[in-house]
């Protein structure tokens, strides 16, 4: 059994999203059947495998470990920056050794949903960190981590968030105007999922077919529109079955295909992985780099943390070719924009008419789709 995939899941997930119905209609707090919940889908997907069943306990026991053993010496030592660097390395690590094994026979911590248990590991250590995180309940960091609904595909929430839901009790009608809007974006998102992803997919295969060069215009626009409806219909269902159990997980995708420029396409485009990069990397970059005093101006302090920051997301897809040069694509393309955006003359005057706003929509999207191209390997396949 695979997350949002096979009739075996599908069926657990209708079973327990019924139950969800009548305890919410009921007014009873969905708090510990959510968690309940998680830990059977979670015993289900990954029991089938033992080694990767093994990893993911592993995982679990060595990721709340971390979180509660910085919680007490952050409260005994205070801000000591580098135990904090220390255990956020030591969250990381896992990870790291996933991407890096993945390219030998053996992967280790090659478990489905690393990433995104990885980034909830650390946001939980970075606030705990800055004292925003004053207490640590071991059900509720629990049911943070393992909460089914995004446990593999996003979006990816965080936990003070994620505490407000845990803790409420909501009344009748709430929840079922809540409900209501889940079963709406699950139903829409299953379309997207099943319908329109797997035509774009189709799509794709045929212009692969082609010898000529503008058969990859194909392949990148194909490519970019199935990945869209494949992943936003992984968010949806996400987002829809959270909310029948009472979490409001935040959206993930907002109309990417309307941006004008490309920081306002990493503004609608899997919106949690990028303000999550932008709250916990590139913020603080940029906080460091000011207190060191590494570039002389606002700029280029900007400039080298929108390169760095997508580096690294880059990264984060795979330690492969295709994933570094997306991220550092996008990167050069978020440095470009700040820079001609501050220092163009011919932008301030103009950018607000509504030629210019579609001359510079249309020359997003061809980035933005290069972008998908780089990113789905195609370019590097050798026959």
């Amino acid at each position: 059994m695979s997350y949002y995939e096979g009739l075996a899941f599908f069926t657990c997930m209708l079973l327990i999203l019924a139950g969800a119905l009548v305890l919410g209609y009921l007014e009873k707090p969905l708090r510990w059947y959510g968690l309940a919940a998680s830990l059977a889908i979670a015993a289900m997907v990954l029991g089938k495998e033992p080694d990767k069943l093994f990893f993911f306990l592993f995982f679990y026991v060595w990721s709340m470990g971390l979180i509660w053993g910085y919680k007490k010496l952050r409260e005994r030592k205070g801000r000591v920056v580098w135990l904090y660097r220390l255990f956020v390395a030591g969250a990381i690590l896992p990870l790291i050794l996933c991407k890096i094994t993945a390219l030998t026979e053996r992967s280790l911590f090659g478990f489905v949903g690393i990433s995104y248990l990885t980034f909830r590991v650390v946001q939980v250590l970075i606030e705990i960190y800055d004292g925003v995180i004053k207490q640590i309940s071991f059900a509720e960091t629990t049911a943070f981590l393992l909460f089914f609904p995004s446990f593999c595909s996003g979006p990816i929430d965080r936990s003070r968030r994620f505490h407000t839901d845990w803790e409420r009790k909501m009344p009748r009608d709430e929840y079922l105007e809540l409900c209501s809007i889940g079963i709406q974006k699950l139903l829409l998102g299953a379309v997207y999922k099943i319908a329109i992803a797997s035509m774009a997919y189709r799509w794709m295969t045929q212009a692969e077919m082609g010898e000529r060069w503008f058969h990859w215009i194909g392949v990148a626009y194909s490519y970019g529109i199935y990945l869209f409806f494949d992943f936003a219909g992984y968010s949806l269902m996400a987002v829809g079955t959270a909310y029948i159990l009472g979490v409001r997980l935040p959206d993930n995708f907002r109309a990417p295909f309307i941006s004008k420029d490309i920081r306002e396409f990493w503004d609608r485009w899997h919106i949690s992985l990028s303000h999550w990069f932008r709250d916990f990397i590139f913020t603080r970059f940029i906080m460091l780099s000011t207190k060191k005093k590494w570039f002389g101006s606002r700029l280029n302090r900007a400039c080298a943390g929108f390169f760095i920051n997508m580096g690294i997301m880059g990264i984060w897809h795979g330690i492969s070719l295709p994933y570094i040069l997306y991220g550092f694509y996008h990167g050069a393309l978020l440095a470009l924009t700040e820079w001609y955006q501050k220092k163009s003359g011919f932008y301030k005057k103009n950018k607000d008419k509504k030629w210019y706003q579609i001359i510079s929509w249309f020359v997003t999207m061809q980035l933005v789709f290069f972008g998908f191209l780089l990113f789905s390997g195609k370019l590097f396949v050798q026959e």
